[in-house]
């Protein structure tokens, strides 16, 4: 499947995306339902509004199951394998974890507020 560009905005309408992915817009409106990563945002007019990430993951689901013949069910479990893969090898690849990053923010806010308040002092 040869992935068209996707346009250069911030948000598009679900026709503009069922157009670009080449699926009917009730398809999409089904695999919202079906994929919690799917699940967009509505504008103030309950329009959903998709950004490209959702374009990207809309084309992923579309692989899986036209292409490499996934039911719903192995599609979710495949899409949910490659977000915990990526999450792993992020981890694997800097040594760092939740707890870790925590602990180094909560000492980087009190360096902040020692420095903020030796540079008041000076003044």
């Amino acid at each position: 499947m040869k992935k068209p560009p996707i346009p250069d905005k911030l948000f598009f309408k679900i026709g503009e995306v069922a157009d670009l992915v080449e699926i009917e817009q009730h398809v999409l409106r089904y695999w919202e339902s079906q994929f919690l990563a799917l699940r967009v945002k509505k504008n103030r007019a309950g329009n959903r509004v998709y950004k490209g990430s959702n374009i990207d993951l809309v084309f992923l689901v579309k692989h899986l199951l036209y292409e490499r013949k996934f039911t719903i069910e192995g599609a979710r479990k495949e899409i949910d394998e490659m977000e915990n893969s990526f999450s792993d090898k992020v981890d694997k690849t800097y040594g760092l974890d939740s707890h870790y990053l925590a602990a180094m923010k909560k000492e980087l806010r009190d360096l902040r507020m020692i420095l903020d308040k030796n540079q008041s002092e000076d003044v």
